[in-house]
């Protein structure tokens, strides 16, 4: 079984920063990409930032040159480090990464975290 488990978020006012960590656990044999998607109210969710193995890492026009992913291979590890937020960055931010299992080695699955909220006032 495999699940993702993420950190941080919270509250910051516009101009600050803040960090969201990502950890995939189980039994996991092998990760392609992970990344950040968003959803705020009444919107669809959305790409924040995309980190494949061997592609160039993508961003959204919104957070880009504000935000920056990064991941640890070793941990099965996608982190988000969030600077200059907006009050448009608010939104519950979810994690994902594309995982081949001990379960089906040969398939790739996509995994989701649940969500954490992050919420920049004015």
């Amino acid at each position: 079984q495999v699940y993702l488990a993420e950190s941080g978020g919270g509250l910051a006012q516009a101009g600050g920063s803040l960090r969201l960590s990502c950890t995939a656990h189980g039994s996991i044999v092998s990760i392609d990409s992970m990344g950040w998607y968003r959803q705020a109210p009444g919107k669809q969710r959305e790409l924040v930032a995309w980190i494949p193995t061997d592609d160039p890492i993508k961003y959204a026009d919104s957070v880009r040159g504000r935000f920056t992913i990064s991941r640890d291979n070793l941990r099965n590890t996608v982190s988000l480090q969030m600077n200059s937020l907006k009050p448009g960055d608010t939104a519950v931010y979810f994690c994902y990464a594309d995982v081949y299992s001990l379960q089906d080695p040969t398939t790739k699955r996509d995994y989701w975290g649940r969500g954490t909220q992050v919420t920049v006032s004015s």
